[in-house]
This record gives C-alpha cells, sequence and structure tokens, in this order.
C-alpha cells in the first residue's frame, strides 16, 4: 500500500508573516479572555488541534476556521469597526461590476469542408 504525502506549497515570506501575526494575536487575545484552545475551539466549531495551528500561523488551516477564531475573540481582520468593512466590500464589488465580464475565446467559423 503506498501512502501519498502532500507536498507543502510554498509561500511568500508576506503570507508566511501574516499567518503568524494573525496566529499570535488570536493567541493573545484568547488568553486574554482566560479560554483554553479547546473553549475557544467548541465555540468555533473546530477542533483543538486546528487552533493550535492557527495560533503557529500553520498556511494549511482553512481561511474560514482562521477567521471565525478571529471573529470570536475580536481580532479584527480589516476594521475594528465592520460598517467600514462592509462599505469597503460593497465598494469592491460596485467596481467589480463595471469591469467586463471575461469571454470565451471566438470559436472558429472557418468552414472545413476539405474530406
Amino acid at each position: 500500500m503506498t501512502t501519498h504525502r502532500k507536498r507543502a506549497r510554498p509561500h511568500s515570506p508576506y503570507a508566511v508573516e501574516a499567518a503568524q501575526l494573525l496566529g499570535a494575536q488570536i493567541r493573545l487575545a484568547r488568553r486574554q479572555r482566560r479560554w483554553t484552545q479547546q473553549e475557544l475551539a467548541e465555540r468555533a466549531g473546530i477542533t483543538a488541534r486546528t487552533i493550535y495551528k492557527i495560533e503557529h500561523g500553520d498556511l494549511s488551516v482553512g481561511l474560514g476556521a482562521a477567521f471565525e477564531a478571529a471573529a470570536l475573540l475580536g481580532v479584527p481582520l480589516f476594521y475594528a469597526e465592520r460598517p467600514r468593512l462592509t462599505a469597503d466590500l460593497d465598494r469592491v464589488q460596485a467596481r467589480s461590476a463595471l469591469l467586463p465580464r471575461p469571454t470565451r475565446p471566438q470559436q472558429s467559423t472557418e468552414v472545413r469542408d476539405d474530406f
């Protein structure tokens, strides 16, 4: 039986440091609330092992899990004020709507009758 291991994807130094920063902020906020990793995990609906990975900047953790842990602890991801986040999201979506839609490559309309 052959076991296939996933290869670690390379990440930029910026992404690594951003994950480490978010993890450190989550850990600090959790400890300030005097929550265990298990307590945070139960509130977030994930495992304590996943909380450990988030707190250590493991980039294999799902974005939703990390964001949920941050939200539960009040760790701001973009802005501390939710209305500002919502306004920026609306602005980006409005700008995106103005861009032309992707087009499919045109198929050749040439008639091939050389059979």
